[in-house]
């Protein structure tokens, strides 16, 4: 139960990071079957490589899904084009605990990219100190989806799947 429920975690840390801008904000990604390889240094779970199956709806549609839901937790949200890519700086809260975020994006979203992530968590438990992490997603296009995948699908490690559509459920995994 607690692996399925880091997964479920990682897999909302991926849909918000992948959401985190208006979907105007980055280029749609190239529709088919992308690996997605998320490492968090100093995480119970420091590596992570999952296939995400998308297409030019589902991309959109995790932006406009996410971005209620950011907007509801997220006092700031900006990204900026830059000369290498795009620069994202959050500050967010859920459950106690205030997350400040700077993510910098590269590459392209036909092929390949890249988001570096730093951020500082203050809050939660009773004397929490602060907490640093730093994360690095690499994604890959790989071609076209699997024959019985379709757009929105994440296949997490071990086979468990899900998918982007059901975004409605993970909202109800933050706490309150």
């Amino acid at each position: 139960m607690t692996r399925k429920l880091a997964l479920l975690g990682s897999a909302l840390c991926f849909v918000l990071s992948a959401g985190a801008a208006r979907a105007d904000d980055l280029p749609v990604r190239k529709a088919g079957l992308w690996e997605i390889k998320m490492v968090r240094a100093g995480s119970p779970v420091p590596e992570m490589t999952m296939q995400h199956c998308t297409d030019e709806t589902v991309d959109k549609e995790m932006n406009n899904n996410v971005s209620p839901m950011a907007k509801q937790i997220c006092a700031k949200q900006e990204i900026k084009k830059t000369a290498t890519g795009y620069v994202s700086d959050s500050e967010c809260s859920v459950a106690g605990i205030s997350t400040t975020s700077h993510a910098e994006i590269t590459g392209d979203f036909n092929s390949a990219y890249t988001v570096k992530t730093s951020s500082h968590a203050q809050g939660g438990a009773v004397g929490a100190a602060g907490r640093d992490t730093t994360t690095t997603l690499e994604a890959k296009w790989l071609g076209a989806c699997k024959p019985e995948q379709k757009p929105g699908d994440i296949v997490m490690p071990g086979g468990f799947k899900m998918n982007v559509r059901d975004i409605d459920k993970l909202k109800n995994l933050l706490p309150k």
